[in-house]
C-alpha cells in the first residue's frame, strides 16, 4: 500500500465521538419509552419516546459511514495485513474485555432483578447459548460487526484501490444524491427480502443472537461502510455530503414520520420490520448529509475539549449500558417524574462513567484492553492516539 497522510478530519472525529455518546441519551430514554427493554419506568413518557425513536432511526447508519470513511484512509496508509491487524486489535480487544469485565456482570445483575436466575437450569443447551449471546454481545455488537465489515474490507477496499482513475463520465463522478437515494431505496427492498425470506423459511433463525449480529446486522450496515469508503476515495461523493441540502433535510423528516407511523401502525408479523430498514436505509443516507453538513460547519475545529471525548466516547461508551441498567432498576422506581428520571440518570451514568475513565487512564493494563493500543511510557494520560 502506500502512504497516504490525509488531513485530519476534527469534524468527523467529532461526529463519531458524539454519536457513540449519544447511546447514553439512548439508553435512559429506553427506559422511559413505550419500548419493552431490560427495564422501564412504571409509565412510559411520550417525549421520550419520540426522542428515542429519533436516536434510534439514524445514529448507527451514519456512524458506520464515518467508520467506512476512516478503514479506508487508513487502509492506504498501512500494508495489507498490518491494517487488519490494526484495526481488528481496536475493537476486538475492547469487546473482548468488556464481556467479562461489563456484560457478564450486567447479565447477573439482570438475572436478579428479573428474578429469572431460578429458571436457568430448566433452559435448553440452545437456549442457554442463545441467551448469552444475546446478553453478552449485548450493545457491543457493532464493535463485531465492524471486525467482520474490517476483515471483507481486505477484499473490497483491495478492490477499490485497483481501480484505475476514469475520466469525469465515470459512474462516481456523475453520482447526486438523487441516484443514491435510488440504490439504497433498491438496498432496503433487498434487505427486506432477504429478511422475509428467512422468516417465511425457518422463523427462529432470525431469533437467533450470534446470526442476528454476524450476518443481518452486517449485511444492513454493509452498504453505509463502503459508502464512508467511497466518500474518501472520491471527493465530490464527500462533497455532497458536506454541502447542505434542504432536499435530504425534507426527506429525512419525512421518512422519521413514515418510522413513526410504522412503529405505531406496523405488526412484526406483517412487515413491520421489513418496512422499518427501507425506511432506516433511505433515512440513515439522508441524515448522512443533515450530519455532516452541520459537522462540517460548527465541529471543523481542533479543541482539546472535544479531543478529550474523541478519546473517551469508546470507553465511556462500552461502560454506560451496565450502569443505565443499574440506574434503571434500583433508580428509576424512586423517581416519580419521568423527566427528572432521564435527566438524573444523564447525571449520574456520565458522572460515573467520566471518574471510571479517568481511572482505567492511570492502569496501563486497563489503557490497553479498553483501547486496543500499545500503550507508550511517555503518552500522557488523556492524549491517546485517536486513529
Amino acid at each position: 500500500m502506500t502512504n497516504t497522510s490525509a488531513q485530519r478530519e476534527f469534524f468527523l472525529d467529532s461526529i463519531r465521538a458524539w454519536l457513540m455518546l449519544l447511546g447514553i441519551p439512548f439508553h435512559i430514554s429506553l427506559i422511559y419509552s413505550s419500548h419493552q427493554w431490560h427495564v422501564n419506568s412504571a409509565a412510559p413518557s411520550a417525549w421520550l419516546t419520540l426522542f428515542n425513536d429519533f436516536i434510534h432511526a439514524f445514529r448507527m447508519q451514519v456512524f458506520f459511514v464515518i467508520s467506512g470513511y476512516f478503514s479506508y484512509m487508513l487502509f492506504l496508509r498501512y500494508p495489507l495485513k498490518r491494517w487488519w491487524k490494526v484495526r481488528v486489535e481496536r475493537v476486538g480487544i475492547p469487546m473482548l474485555t468488556a464481556i467479562p469485565l461489563l456484560t457478564l456482570p450486567q447479565f447477573l445483575m439482570l438475572q436478579h432483578v428479573k428474578g429469572t436466575a431460578g429458571n436457568w437450569h430448566s433452559l435448553s443447551w440452545y437456549e442457554k447459548y442463545n441467551t448469552l449471546v444475546w446478553d453478552l454481545i449485548s450493545h457491543l455488537w457493532f464493535l463485531l460487526v465492524l471486525i467482520i465489515l474490517t476483515t471483507l474490507g481486505l477484499v473490497l477496499f483491495k478492490t477499490f484501490n485497483q481501480e484505475k482513475e476514469k475520466p469525469q463520465s465515470d459512474f462516481f463522478a456523475r453520482l447526486t444524491l438523487g441516484k443514491l437515494s435510488f440504490i439504497f431505496l433498491l438496498l432496503g427492498v433487498l434487505y427486506a427480502a432477504l429478511r422475509r425470506t428467512i422468516f417465511m423459511i425457518y422463523p427462529p433463525l432470525l431469533s437467533d443472537g450470534l446470526f442476528n449480529f454476524a450476518f443481518m446486522q452486517t449485511v444492513f450496515y454493509l452498504p453505509f461502510f463502503l459508502l464512508g469508503a467511497l466518500a474518501f476515495k472520491h471527493e465530490k461523493i464527500k462533497a455532497m455530503f458536506t454541502t447542505p441540502s434542504l432536499g435530504c433535510a425534507i426527506a429525512a423528516a419525512i421518512a422519521f414520520g413514515a418510522y413513526l407511523l410504522n412503529q405505531r401502525f406496523g405488526n412484526g408479523d406483517a412487515w413491520l420490520y421489513e418496512t422499518e430498514s427501507v425506511i432506516t436505509m433511505l433515512m440513515g443516507l439522508w441524515m448522512v448529509n443533515v450530519v455532516f453538513a452541520l459537522g462540517h460547519r460548527l465541529l471543523n475545529f481542533k479543541s482539546s475539549r472535544v479531543t478529550y471525548f474523541v478519546n473517551a466516547s469508546l470507553f465511556i461508551y462500552l461502560v454506560h449500558h451496565p450502569l443505565t441498567l443499574f440506574f434503571g432498576a434500583y433508580i428509576t422506581p424512586h423517581i416519580a417524574s419521568n423527566t427528572l428520571g432521564f435527566i438524573t440518570g444523564l447525571i449520574f451514568v456520565i458522572g460515573i462513567a467520566l471518574i471510571l475513565y479517568e481511572l482505567h487512564l492511570r492502569v496501563t493494563l486497563l489503557r490497553f484492553l479498553f483501547s486496543g493500543k500499545p500503550q507508550n511510557k511517555a503518552v500522557s494520560l488523556t492524549s491517546a492516539a485517536n486513529e
